[in-house]
């Protein structure tokens, strides 16, 4: 054989040599890493390239060779649809899956925690509770309760509430009663603009609430502790807007409200029987046994029945009601104070 030839043939050999071996490499560069049970967690920051997640990939032992993947990608026209967030990942997984799970943004569950807000608690209650639950400070979330400007809290909520040094904690009963999920390691802050954001959003899902609001005549802080003292004073639903009633047929007489749950906010501890003693006894706006018209805000937090109730009161000529004893928690309802005795004869009657 000619010496022409042979270089011929040792140059297409080694050409041929050099082509498998990048073959070999290509091929080997593609395949996934050695399965693990163990699983890989990493973070995609939003705004992150896709030479940076491969890159990121390659050093969380998930693909072989970073290069090779981003030339894979460009290949099939992929890494453009790749989501943000936190991944887990187990090595061993192929180049498709590993694009299918960044492509459909499946990460990992962040951390919640879950908490509920029954209907007529006040917000100390709420305190409390939270921190018996281990997911805020109570005193932290009253400081912020009474001054939410302090904590960056804002809601469209604040124009209407007034900034007013008689009210024990402005957000009083504007911080909605519902079960929460919010992400582990959210503040007090956080919760409380939570809560108010679901106020505003009952609100709005009361149909016509800004020209049921305007007819009424009264302000939203009004409607808003009016519909606190109702949650307060009534267990049964169909009798909401009759208590509702009353109290705006009282404020009309200029009457003392003369409801127990108003005294019972200023004692801090509700106690289960108010004595005569215990109506007078704290010297409070708040106190409807010694000052005329509405507290100067809400005593709790009121269910959005309480608050249609309060919004649109059952018209009648109630001035007076009373518990009935019989268990059903209902009341007796009267125009006049004899008749109001006679029901409070009536109430002890059938108690049981």
């Amino acid at each position: 054989m000619k010496k022409g030839m042979r270089l011929v043939l040792a140059v297409v050999l080694v050409l041929i040599i050099a082509a498998g071996g990048a073959g070999a490499y290509v091929y080997w560069g593609l395949q996934p890493p050695a399965k693990s049970d163990q699983p890989v967690r990493f973070t995609i920051e939003p705004g992150t390239g896709t030479e940076a997640i491969a890159d990121l990939l390659q050093d969380k032992g998930l693909i072989r060779n970073s290069l090779l993947f981003k030339l894979s990608l460009k290949y099939k026209s992929e890494g453009s649809r790749f989501q943000a967030g936190t991944y887990e990942m187990n090595p061993g997984a192929t180049a498709d899956q590993i694009i299918a799970k960044l492509n459909s943004g499946d990460v990992v569950p962040e951390e919640m925690i879950r908490f509920t807000i029954p209907e007529g608690f006040t917000v100390k209650q709420m305190a409390d509770k939270l921190q018996e639950e281990g997911v805020a400070n109570a005193e932290t979330f009253l400081k912020l309760v009474k001054d939410p400007a302090s904590g960056g809290i804002e809601s469209s909520l604040l124009e209407q509430i007034p900034a007013d040094a008689k009210l024990m904690y402005r957000l009083e009963g504007y911080l909605f009663p519902e079960t929460y999920e919010l992400k582990k390691g959210s503040t007090e802050a956080d919760m409380i603009q939570r809560m108010l954001e679901e106020t505003s959003v009952k609100l709005e899902q009361i149909p016509d609430f800004d020209a049921k609001l305007k007819a009424n005549g009264y302000s939203l802080n009004q409607i808003m502790t009016i519909a606190s003292l109702v949650e307060r004073e009534v267990v049964v639903d169909k009798e909401r807007p009759i208590v509702a009633g009353v109290i705006y047929n009282r404020l009309k007489q200029n009457m003392k409200l003369e409801i127990d749950a108003t005294v019972q906010y200023l004692l801090g501890k509700p106690k289960e029987r108010l004595l005569n003693s215990d109506l007078r006894k704290v010297d409070s706006p708040y106190n409807s046994y010694l000052y005329e018209g509405l507290p100067p805000g809400p005593i709790a937090a009121p269910s959005l029945k309480s608050i249609e109730a309060a919004l649109e009161p059952e018209k009648s000529d109630y001035l007076f009601y009373v518990t009935k004893k019989d268990g059903s928690q209902e009341h007796l309802f009267a125009a006049t104070y004899q008749e109001h005795l006679a029901n409070i004869k009536k109430s002890q009657a059938a108690a049981k």
